[in-house]
Parts: structure tokens; sequence; C-alpha cells
């Protein structure tokens, strides 16, 4: 409505949504029948629905247990190789990041300004489990473990 689309084309987009989270089936669910990862899944549909040039994820699956969060880890993957819309995912979460990003971005603590860049170079679709993403996510918490140590002494 707020983008001046008729009923009709709300339906076809909002179906074309649900489709792309993997919710086809569940337009007449009421929230409270959702699954946590379900909710989530709603979410990144509703994010998509008003076609932002980049959208912004804090920590979204942090409540999660994991292994709904692997599911959305490969769900998010797929969506992502099927619209490359610009994501930036915000998570404490270093094989999450690895899993996810083009770019792994090590912020300081306060103020938080980035320190190193970190490119993930091997193809998608990743998996929390790879060599790939374990090897990345060890340099990367071994980085932040001193400068830990480092914030801590100051």
């Amino acid at each position: 409505r707020m983008r001046g689309m008729r009923a009709k084309a709300r339906a076809e987009e909002s179906a074309r949504l649900l489709d792309l989270v993997h919710l086809k089936g569940f337009e007449h669910s009421y929230v409270h029948e959702l699954s946590g990862g379900m909710r989530q899944r709603v979410a990144i549909a509703r994010a998509h629905a008003v076609n932002p040039a980049v959208l912004l994820m804090d920590e979204p699956f942090g409540a999660l247990d994991a292994m709904t969060r692997d599911i959305l880890h490969a769900e998010l993957q797929d969506i992502w190789m099927r619209t490359k819309m610009t994501i930036v995912f915000v998570t404490h979460n270093v094989r999450e990041s690895v899993v996810l990003g083009d770019r792994v971005l090590v912020m300081t603590r306060r103020p938080g300004r980035i320190v190193t860049d970190h490119p993930v170079e091997y193809k998608r679709p990743r998996r929390i489990e790879d060599d790939n993403t374990a090897r990345l996510a060890r340099l990367i918490s071994t980085e932040l473990r001193e400068r830990g140590a480092i914030d801590a002494q100051r």
C-alpha cells in the first residue's frame, strides 16, 4: 500500500516474497503459529518488501538454537545468491560472519572503528563446519583475542 500498489499486485508480491524465504503455504498463519526461524524469515521478507538498497541485519539469529541458525544461514545465502542485495550483517559469532560474508570487518570496542578487513574468498554456499570457514574464523578469533588483551592493558 505504501508504494501505491493495487491489491492484486500486492498479493503477487507477497506470494513472491514468501516463496523467496521458503514460507509458501503459510500465507494465512498467525505469528504465534510460526517457529522462531519462520518469524525471522518473515522479517527478511518484510524488509525486502520495501525494496531497500541495503538490508541491515543486527544479530538477527542470536536468539535462535544452533540448528535453526544453520538452516537460516543456508537460506540467507540462497536469498543473497538470487537477489545480490547488499546486506550488512552484524554479529559477534566469527564463524557466522565467515559463512555469510564476502568481507569480515573487525572493529574496535569503543569507539567502534574498523581495524581490519578480511575478504572471504571461497565459493558459496558455505557451511559452518567447512575447513575454509574454520581456518579463517581461527585467524580472526586469534586477532580478536590479541586485540582484547591489548585493550585490557590500556
